[in-house]
């Protein structure tokens, strides 16, 4: 876990109170964050530790600033989200360097990744995976944030930087989607 009272911290641009107080709700948050940035970096563990940190980073330093605009969570989360996709701009444009090399000397860059497996435990996380793979991005997205975060469809709308209708949309269409992927005729 991040020391969010760390000596580079106390020197940010905020005063000490204000540090401190960002480092309880950050704290406070702790959990729901891991997991909301474990589903951002696609369930890559050290991928979600180092979005994380780079997160709580930017909110305590001041690069990201919490306006009340919405709940604090709801803007932590949002601040992980567009840091994971950072991350992942990142990632791709190192990859995209790298690829041709690796192609040249025989390797498949592309085999499945096993990060996934580890967290199939049984048949049906298996399946619940392999649907929730199926839908699109946005939908598993708000799904994500519904579920296993408790925001509301509103407060999804506010992490993902979608109106209120389209988060709706995603969410009723993802259900549906997830309802038929899995058999559930109900």
């Amino acid at each position: 876990m991040v020391d969010l009272r760390a000596t580079h911290l106390r020197q940010a641009h905020h005063s000490p109170l204000i540090v401190a107080e960002l480092a309880d709700e950050l704290a406070q948050h702790h959990r729901a964050a891991f997991g909301w940035a474990l589903a951002c970096c696609q369930w890559d563990r050290s991928a979600a530790e180092d979005v994380l940190q780079t997160a709580y980073l930017k909110v305590m330093d001041g690069r990201a600033r919490f306006s009340g605009r919405s709940e604090f969570r709801t803007f932590l989360f949002g601040v992980i989200r567009r840091t994971a996709l950072d991350e992942r701009r990142r990632h791709a444009v190192r990859s995209a360097f790298s690829l041709d090399w690796l192609r040249s000397n025989g390797h498949d860059p592309a085999g499945p990744s096993s990060a996934l497996g580890a967290l199939i435990v049984d048949e049906s996380n298996a399946s619940l995976i392999a649907a929730l793979s199926k839908l699109s991005g946005r939908q598993r997205e708000v799904l994500h944030l519904v579920f296993y975060q408790d925001l509301t469809i509103a407060e999804a709308a506010t992490v993902l930087g979608v109106t209120l209708g389209s988060a709706r949309v995603h969410y009723e269409r993802g259900k549906a989607r997830l309802r038929e992927l899995l058999g559930d005729d109900t």
